[in-house]
């Protein structure tokens, strides 16, 4: 079976770590066909907007979708609504992919990398489920406005619904079905109605259909706190927009390195079964490295390993990466972000050469 897989590089390192997903997908033969397009800034500056119309029907054909990053300050004076970051949400919402997985795993050999003792981060597997699409990024009314006191007031709107909250919880339980059967729901429903609303509609759907789901309930802030403090606890962690930005970045964090850490974002199956989803890696542009082949690139390369997982329904391919790139940090190959005094230092090709070897 032949898969399509869009490529969106980006900008900054993005063009450098998604070449390196095009090496592992040749390395694998597998019958995955690429093609590419400019996005965010870059197709900015070739096309006038963040994301072109033949780009976004490319992406909504396409099995899966992979892209590097996107934003840097050379485009920090474009208006909002034409922002590389504006092409990105485009992309998500038009895509409908709801559902952001965020793992945070901590491979043994980077274990003393993290910011934490190795006791509380070493076998750290938790997987955050993000709404995606919904809350206070894409709520109305928003803006900007100037009051009759000359005070200017800026609005954003946090607003969920019933089938909202429920698809993106089924999405966490079914995920958790996989694991230990355990979730935490995370909100803020002691100050916030939306909140309340969240969890009470969690809970509503687990007694309805999920009985055999350890569920708990946990304010955001409260969770931040544990995730530095017992981050061993949590298994699935389910919430909204905002805080599932805030709180699966500084999960990220405890892992080791940015670098590292892949991601997915999921909708529904559609009519053909298919599953299709947008793949990247969590770290950003980073354009003060951007050309100068330091870039790690498993991120990305754990992004492929998410949609051959995922999309294309092929757990043996993504485990053969998975384990390659776990092979490759205990062999002592790094990276810059990663690197120890005992391990070799490589730049990005060489890293993705390193994992490609041990595939």
């Amino acid at each position: 079976m032949t898969h399509s897989l869009l490529l969106l590089p980006g900008d900054g390192i993005g063009p450098e770590v998604t070449a390196q997903v095009e090496r592992v997908v040749a390395a694998l033969d597998a019958g995955i066909s690429i093609t590419k397009h400019d996005f965010g800034g870059a197709s900015i500056d070739a096309h006038g907007v963040p994301l072109t119309e033949a780009a976004l029907d490319a992406a909504l054909k396409a099995d899966a979708v992979l892209m590097g990053a996107v934003g840097g300050p050379q485009w920090a004076a474009q208006p909002y609504g034409n922002r590389p970051e504006a092409g990105l949400l485009k992309l998500r919402k038009e895509m409908n992919v709801f559902a952001n997985l965020r793992p945070a795993v901590c491979f043994p050999a980077l274990a003393d990398a993290s910011s934490l003792k190795r006791e509380l981060v070493e076998g750290l597997d938790i997987l955050f489920v993000r709404e995606l699409v919904g809350g206070v990024y894409f709520g109305e009314p928003r803006g900007i406005e100037t009051l009759p006191s000359g005070e200017r007031r800026g609005v954003n709107t946090q607003v969920y619904t019933t089938s909202e909250i429920r698809r993106v919880a089924e999405v966490a339980f079914e995920l958790a079905l996989k694991r230990t059967g355990k979730v935490c729901s995370t909100e803020k429903s002691n100050v916030m109605e939306s909140g309340l609303l969240w969890r009470e509609e969690v809970q509503k759907l687990r007694d309805e259909h999920y009985p055999q789901i350890t569920l708990t309930h946990m304010l955001a802030d409260n969770c931040a706190m544990q995730l530095v403090k017992n981050p061993k606890q949590f298994c699935v962690i389910v919430t909204d927009n905002l805080f599932g930005d805030l709180l699966s970045d500084e999960a990220a964090q405890l892992t080791g390195s940015l670098g590292m850490l892949p991601s997915a974002a999921i909708g529904a199956r559609s009519t053909d079964g298919k599953l299709r989803g947008l793949y990247e890696p969590i770290h950003g542009s980073a354009p003060d490295i951007a050309g100068q082949n330091l870039a790690n690139p498993s991120a990305a390369i754990l992004s492929l390993a998410m949609a051959l997982r995922y999309s294309f329904d092929q757990h043996d391919l993504a485990d053969r990466v998975e384990n390659a790139v776990s092979q490759t940090l205990s062999d002592g190959i790094r990276t810059t972000d990663i690197w120890m005094q005992g391990c070799t230092k490589v730049g990005t090709t060489d890293m993705g050469k390193a994992i490609i070897t041990r595939l």
